[in-house]
């Protein structure tokens, strides 16, 4: 199917952000108008995706959508898409067949993101370090929350191009003499450490744990929001260190991924984690972390980082999609089904 029929997709369009904890939509009437909000739902409380539309969306809106836009927090691979941190199963056929939709697009939730900070307004970006204002050119989003999500938006023939993938699954090692005293204590995922075992929720709690038992102490900790409420207090010796080596390590990834991809436009910092720790992110830790690449460590000074702090990012991006597709360069062969005629 040719991209240029994604001009076709039906308003009105519901559109929904999946994460592996939470589940969020709108419902965006036509290109002119600003989507219609539903209450954020955990993914937990319902059996399935087509059981949270239809009971959040569809039994409570008058306005009946004709089409589906669906970020999601997984790989998007045939008719039946697991989702990488939740029991849901995304099957855009049932959904055609069952929820009354006449055309499905699913996303990678991080493109979602990648097509917010395409456009996104400064009031919605907080500035960390002094690099200046991005370039109109590549950029990076990573999100720390219940997973981490990467991806690249590159910029040509004034076209933005989301790049989805699954960068959070990259390997990471040590550096400093810390590192090395805490490795070893790691959680390991099949015998290797991965971005996501360390920079998510149950990352901040792993690193904790790695602490105390290198330190030789029983943690007592073991809720991610509690290590980083005692982190940014300084109540809890190990709970600091650990929002300061998250943060460090954040700015490694960071760093490594504007690196891949040139982001001279930026690298933004999506998710609930990001804007929790703002305070910690704005140390010293994050830029120098990020600026520590030899031999482009000037490079990496010329590049800015940003807190994306818009409350609904991912829907934002998405509804600028909706109103303006051919606007960005979004495949869709694989990844869009609709009802036979």
């Amino acid at each position: 199917m040719s991209d240029a029929s994604l001009h076709a997709m039906p308003f009105p369009i519901l559109i929904g952000d999946i994460g592996g904890t939470n589940a969020r939509f709108s419902i965006l009437v036509d290109a002119e108008a600003e989507p219609t909000e539903f209450p954020t739902v955990q993914t937990a409380d319902f059996a399935t995706i087509d059981d949270a539309i239809r009971r959040v969306v569809l039994e409570v809106s008058a306005v009946r959508p004709l089409s589906a836009i669906l970020a999601v927090a997984g790989p998007i691979d045939g008719d039946e898409i697991d989702l990488t941190n939740c029991d849901w199963v995304v099957r855009p056929k049932t959904m055609i067949g069952d929820l009354g939709f006449e055309d499905v697009l699913v996303v990678n939730d991080f493109e979602a993101q990648a097509l917010a900070v395409a456009t996104l307004p400064t009031r919605y970006q907080e500035s960390l370090g002094t690099a200046g204002e991005p370039h109109v050119a590549s950029r990076v989003v990573l999100g720390p929350g219940t997973g981490l999500g990467v991806a690249g938006l590159v910029h040509a023939r004034d076209t933005w191009f989301p790049v989805p993938g699954e960068g959070g699954h990259v390997d990471v090692g040590p550096r400093s003499a810390r590192d090395y005293e805490i490795f070893p204590h790691l959680e390991p995922i099949e015998g290797r450490i991965s971005a996501e075992q360390l920079l998510c929720g149950r990352g901040l709690v792993n690193i904790y744990r790695a602490i105390c038992l290198a330190d030789g102490l029983e943690p007592v900790l073991s809720i991610p929001a509690d290590v980083t409420a005692h982190g940014l207090s300084g109540e809890n010796k190990q709970a600091a260190e650990t929002l300061s080596l998250f943060v460090t390590y954040l700015g490694r990834l960071a760093g490594d991924m504007a690196l891949i991809f040139m982001a001279r436009g930026g690298v933004y910092l999506a998710g609930g984690i990001s804007q929790r720790i703002i305070p910690a992110l704005k140390g010293d830790e994050f830029r120098k972390a990020f600026e520590d690449k030899a031999p482009h460590s000037a490079l990496m000074k010329t590049i800015p980082t940003f807190v994306v702090i818009h409350p609904q990012a991912a829907l934002a991006g998405l509804a600028s999609f909706a109103r303006q597709p051919a606007a960005y360069g979004i495949s869709t062969e694989g990844r869009r089904w609709r009802r036979s005629a």
